[in-house]
């Protein structure tokens, strides 16, 4: 893991990201904190010219609208021409038909490099709707120390449906491909108290994917070791007086602080 991070920093990918208006800005900051560079742009008649020229592509649905959807499919396919990564985040899949629907196109019509989301998000694309039928069914929608198997069994299955790696994030992430999975335990609860945590996960892990070529999978399950170890390091520096605000700062903070040798030392994973 601590080439992945020296080679975001070496190579400095330049990322582009199609994400939601609520949390673009810390997008923005994390990318820079973790080494890479990034461009935001979501106008039909402007993405296939700045997707060309990045390296990779982050699609975020967090806050959809008409006007948005074209443009993410014309990106999606023009970074596909070019073998560029592309990562889809399909914020709130299942909890509306747009949402859902949106995502199920893009999965279709675009090959992901990743796919990124908390457990519920995967399941709705996994079964194709918002309600889950046949195995999806019997995946919980939180991964526990009781629940782990089957969950590390249905990332994998759907890894191998996708030809995309997963990335579940959550209490406990997992980040697989049809046959590997990365079970990860960084991170802090009250990371939930922050917008966006997820959004800037999902830009990072396009830089690191962007950057590490030749071993995504790996490269997928740093950036999310990063972003958790970031909000450990981020809370353990709080001060008394200090809320979420001071929080959020203090992750990207750390993140832009962090080293291989920290990253080596304070990682919690195993592989299955």
């Amino acid at each position: 893991m601590k080439k992945c991070l020296e080679n975001v920093r070496k190579n400095v990918p330049l990322v582009h990201n199609i994400t939601n208006y609520v949390t673009v800005n810390d997008v923005a900051n994390v990318l820079l904190a973790c080494g890479g560079s990034p461009i935001m742009s979501d106008d039909i008649r402007d993405v296939e010219d700045i997707t060309t020229i990045c390296g990779g592509l982050n699609i975020n649905i967090g806050t959809l609208n008409q006007n948005t959807i074209p443009a993410m499919l014309l990106a999606g396919k023009k970074a596909n021409a070019l073998k560029h990564v592309v990562l889809l985040d399909p914020v709130g899949a299942g909890a509306s038909r747009l949402r859902t629907e949106t995502a199920l196109q893009l999965i279709r019509e675009i090959q992901f490099d990743v796919i990124r989301g908390n457990i519920s998000e995967i399941k709705t694309l996994a079964s194709g709707s918002g309600n889950t039928k046949g195995v999806d069914a019997d995946v919980a929608d939180a991964v526990t120390e009781e629940t782990l198997e089957q969950a590390i069994a249905f990332v994998k299955t759907f890894a191998k449906q996708t030809g995309s790696i997963i990335a579940v994030t959550g209490a406990i992430d997992l980040v697989a491909d049809g046959n590997t999975c990365y079970v990860i335990r960084n991170g802090r609860p009250e990371m939930g108290k922050i917008t966006g945590t997820g959004c800037q996960l999902s830009g990072m892990m396009t830089a690191y994917v962007t950057a590490n070529p030749e071993d995504k999978l790996k490269a997928a399950a740093a950036a999310v070791v990063v972003m958790g170890l970031g909000g450990e390091i981020g809370y353990a520096n709080m001060q008394p007086a200090d809320g979420n605000s001071t929080y959020r700062n203090r992750i990207i903070d750390a993140i832009y602080n962090m080293d291989g040798e920290t990253l080596e030392q304070g990682a919690k994973y195993e592989i299955r």
